[in-house]
């Protein structure tokens, strides 16, 4: 075992302190990776505040991290030591149910491995990417385009995949009406993201605040969900509306804003269970659905998709030891548009 430096919280509402970790040996198909830059996605704070219960403290968030191989283990093909990676959400699965044959790792009958806050295969607790360094096996590295920034790119193996895939299921492209609710850390990625598909791309945001940039990084349009008169305005509209926000919404008037089969995907996950009137879906034949991540091909597919596109998160960098106030600042909405740890400050 390795002793790293890394940033953990010791139990649940805890401020992140400096600490140390153990990272395991690299083993025969590992790959060890000198961290350079991790994002805070939403969903760490969600784990540090054990939100959505079942937490395993200590807890070192980040799952989306971007490095530089340092070593490989004997049997890795995939990677040389100097390579320009990346790793997601997941560092495992059971790679041997249906989902994880088709490629869909994130799906796992018996459940994915989390780069952080779960057990490994062999029953140890996994530690994210809030630190020097991190082993994982080669079939879950990511190979990081030489044109993507390692800085602004990190969030992309979360947030980016997270709409990405969504958006490439229900076939968002030229002729489709493409609709994101919420302009956040998730919400701007994925309006990048549908921008660079072909869609025609709605931002649906509480206020006209974010507009200006809205509309600069690809929306060919920007309503304010507190203005009634948006919902006469955009009534059966889209294809496709992307839900990023994990609140309590009006539900019923969202769904209003869908054509004919069109399809009302929610990617964030609120804490507590949120009402939803059924009858509201069944005119016009609507549906409503999730998405989790992506699998490991499909990520890589994004991260080339988001090379050639010049796609990457709007980014705030900061050290190590300001990310308790940078929790603040996510959870008051103000930062635009993604914090970024700069790993060599841990």
């Amino acid at each position: 075992m390795t002793t790293v430096a890394a940033y953990a919280a010791p139990a649940a509402n805890a401020p992140l302190a400096r600490t140390t970790v153990e990272r395991r040996p690299v083993g025969e198909h590992d790959v060890l990776i000198d961290i350079a830059f991790v994002g805070i996605c939403h969903s760490d704070i969600h784990q540090v505040h054990d939100g959505w219960g079942g937490a395993v403290f200590p807890m070192v968030p980040g799952h989306e991290i971007t490095g530089v191989v340092a070593q490989v283990g004997g049997g890795v093909t995939k990677f040389a030591v100097g390579d320009r990676v990346g790793v997601g959400c997941m560092v495992d699965s059971c790679r041997t149910c249906d989902n994880c044959r088709a490629g869909l790792e994130q799906y796992c009958d018996d459940g994915p491995v989390w780069t952080y806050n779960a057990l490994d295969r062999q029953g140890r607790p996994t530690y994210g990417g809030y630190a020097e360094t991190i082993v994982v096996d080669q079939d879950f590295v990511l190979r990081f385009p030489d044109a993507l920034p390692m800085d602004a790119g990190a969030p992309l193996l979360c947030a980016g995949i997270t709409t990405y895939s969504p958006l490439r299921h229900w076939g968002a492209g030229p002729g489709k009406r493409v609709a994101v609710v919420g302009f956040g850390g998730i919400g701007h990625v994925a309006v990048k993201i549908a921008h660079a598909l072909g869609a025609e791309v709605t931002v649906l945001s509480q206020s006209l605040r974010k507009r200006d940039d809205g509309l600069r990084l690809g929306a060919d349009r920007y309503y304010a969900t507190s203005d009634p008169a948006t919902f006469d305005a955009l009534a059966r509209r889209f294809d496709l509306i992307l839900n990023t926000v994990s609140a309590p919404l009006d539900f019923p008037a969202l769904f209003d804003l869908l054509r004919r089969d069109g399809t009302m995907v929610n990617l964030g996950l609120p804490e507590k269970e949120l009402p939803v009137d059924l009858r509201t879906l069944g005119g016009n034949r609507r549906s409503m659905s999730s998405s989790s991540i992506g699998g490991i091909a499909e990520t890589q597919e994004m991260l080339d998709f988001c090379a050639r596109h010049g796609v990457a998160a709007e980014i705030e960098t900061i050290r190590a030891d300001q990310v308790n106030e940078a929790y603040k600042r996510v959870q008051a909405g103000d930062v635009r548009y993604r914090f970024v740890i700069d790993a060599a400050t841990v």
